[in-house]
């Protein structure tokens, strides 16, 4: 059974499309909401929604996580792969139930996760039937690269951003992803990486995303 989650809404009660954000770990979806404000003039008609995760984190009780992480928290790999997959499936149900609320098709809904919620991201929307319009993912990683093409039902465009400087999840990572995702037949995939950023989204970042997703949804 999956857990119900809750999210921040704003944009038009009637929307051409949608904008999911997901939060990194420790935090909530207050975090990413902040986004919707400077992006809505570039994507008219675009709902904007950030997801809490379903947690509360265990390294900062006033945040969430959407799964433990072993080396913050002391927690087991295997607890940490079943967070991830029971997290996954409350994510997939509440994107079904989202589409269906706001009348939206997968086509017209994107995703932008960053760190842990970038994690998420990747791992959830190219398991999904139909693809999403597109996945922002920023300074997080792949997460069991090895299963993606066996596991891989749809391949949404991918927009990979990270800071050169980010001193939390290795600037590494953006390279060893958009490696795996090309080994596993995805096409439509792009990287930018932010100079002298740290753990973070870089005005430049910002940027890149807008143009990634005006491109997807439309502006």
């Amino acid at each position: 059974m999956t857990r119900p989650l809750s999210a921040l809404r704003a944009g038009p009660p009637a929307p051409r499309s949608a904008l999911v954000f997901l939060h990194g770990y420790g935090a909530d979806a207050h975090d990413l909401m902040g986004l919707a404000e400077p992006l809505a003039p570039h994507l008219p008609g675009t709902a904007f929604l950030s997801v809490h995760a379903p947690e509360p984190c265990r390294n900062a009780p006033w945040g969430r996580q959407w799964f433990p992480i072993p080396w913050l928290d002391g927690s087991s790999e295997a607890e940490a792969r079943a967070g991830l997959l029971a997290a996954a499936a409350d994510l997939d149900a509440w994107l079904d139930e989202t589409l269906a609320a706001e009348g939206l098709p997968p086509g017209r809904v994107a995703l932008c996760g960053f760190s842990q919620g970038a994690m998420m991201a990747l791992h959830v929307a190219p398991r999904r039937p139909e693809p999403l319009a597109g996945i922002v993912a920023c300074s997080g990683r792949l997460l069991a690269p090895d299963l993606l093409a066996a596991e891989a039902r749809s391949r949404p465009p991918v927009l990979l951003l990270h800071g050169d400087r980010d001193d939390v999840v290795p600037f590494a990572a953006m390279a060893e992803a958009e490696r795996a995702l090309r080994a596993a037949g995805w096409t439509d995939l792009s990287t930018y990486t932010m100079r002298g950023t740290p753990h973070g989204i870089a005005p430049d970042g910002l940027g890149a995303a807008v143009a990634f997703l005006r491109d997807r949804l439309g502006g």
